[in-house]
């Protein structure tokens, strides 16, 4: 009992007059402070995050037919579209002819709709052939490395004549049609489709001559050649624009119906300007060779004649082609307005008594 007691005493002194450590703390002096080491807490990494997949395609608009072809001189436009949508990305536009790299564009990407990126590149060839075009996106922390499936575009010759056949000879008649022009749309290049390119020419202000060539081609797709209809008001009537040297049916609405090469009075017998109303009308072919006349003031008529050059050479009358005399002739009714004019509205107002074909 002795014992015990003193060594409880004893373990008493030690622990006001010194300091002991008990499971690794540390324990101050009487009068000191206490001192506690921080543990730093376990080092943790930050996650890794892979980049995004997506899709990468390509389209060719603005080209014809499927599959897409255009004619020499032709614009067209190679659009892609980028899913996700991230900003700051690029893609690498290339175009190729029988293997070899002939184009490579960096391409920025623009936000579009639907969380989509989209980019593009407008591109005419001077030259024929098939175009191979593809697209990539490098990798980057944001985006992985994509490839869009290739494309590819036909360009024909577009210098193109009487004999002609072919989709480039379609496409020219198909965009001569839908302006009105009148010309079959055959993909042979016939009379017809001369007579057609002539009128266009005509009006677009071009060389007038009988073929097709890759100005041609770049006119018609930027809207050129459109006959501008100068009475809209006068319901179903007929215009001659003697400065351009063609003839314009136009319905009700100033809605144009169809263009044709014409050639009017030369300088020494020209033609009369002015409103007129077409008063007369004389089926077949007459003594001087006129077919199928529409007389609209004395002996002035639209008729289809043998010849008809691209400037004036009547004597005073509106020459038409041949084959185009009996379609204008059934669609003209006795009453039609005819109006006759010039860009400068200078011109003859004098109606002659000799006037000829």
């Amino acid at each position: 009992m002795v014992c015990r007691r003193a060594l409880t005493t004893a373990l008493a002194a030690a622990l006001v007059g010194g300091a002991v450590f008990a499971s690794g703390a540390a324990v101050a002096a009487e009068g000191e402070p206490a001192v506690t080491t921080p543990v730093p807490p376990p080092a943790v990494s930050p996650p890794v995050t892979a980049p995004a997949t997506g899709k990468l395609k390509l389209t060719v608009k603005d080209a014809h037919g499927s599959p897409p072809f255009a004619a020499v001189g032709e614009r067209v436009v190679i659009a892609g579209g980028l899913r996700p949508y991230v900003a700051g990305q690029r893609v690498v536009l290339s175009i190729y002819r029988k293997g070899r790299r002939v184009l490579s564009r960096r391409l920025g990407v623009s936000a579009a709709a639907g969380g989509t990126g989209r980019f593009q590149l407008a591109y005419s060839s001077p030259r024929a052939g098939l175009l191979s075009i593809r697209a990539e996106h490098a990798a980057t922390p944001q985006l992985a490395t994509l490839e869009a499936k290739r494309v590819s575009v036909r360009y024909e010759l577009s210098t193109i004549s009487i004999g002609a056949r072919g989709r480039v000879v379609w496409l020219l008649q198909s965009e001569l049609a839908r302006l009105r022009y009148e010309v079959p749309v055959s993909g042979y290049f016939d009379e017809a489709t001369a007579r057609a390119v002539v009128a266009f020419r005509k009006v677009a202000g071009e060389q007038r001559v009988e073929s097709a060539n890759a100005r041609v081609f770049q006119l018609l797709q930027r809207g050129a050649g459109r006959f501008h209809v100068r009475y809209p008001g006068d319901g179903n009537h007929v215009e001659a624009d003697l400065t351009r040297q063609v003839l314009a049916e136009i319905e009700r609405g100033g809605r144009v119906r169809r263009i044709y090469t014409l050639s009017s009075g030369k300088p020494s017998t020209p033609t009369v300007i002015g409103r007129f109303h077409v008063y007369s009308k004389t089926p077949g072919t007459n003594e001087k060779g006129m077919v199928d006349s529409n007389y609209f003031i004395g002996g002035y008529a639209i008729h289809g004649y043998a010849e008809v050059p691209v400037y004036a050479a009547s004597h005073g009358c509106l020459r038409i082609p041949i084959p185009n005399a009996a379609a204008v002739f059934a669609w003209v009714r006795i009453g039609y307005p005819v109006d006759v004019y010039t860009d400068s509205g200078r011109g003859s107002r004098a109606v002659r008594r000799n006037v000829g074909p």
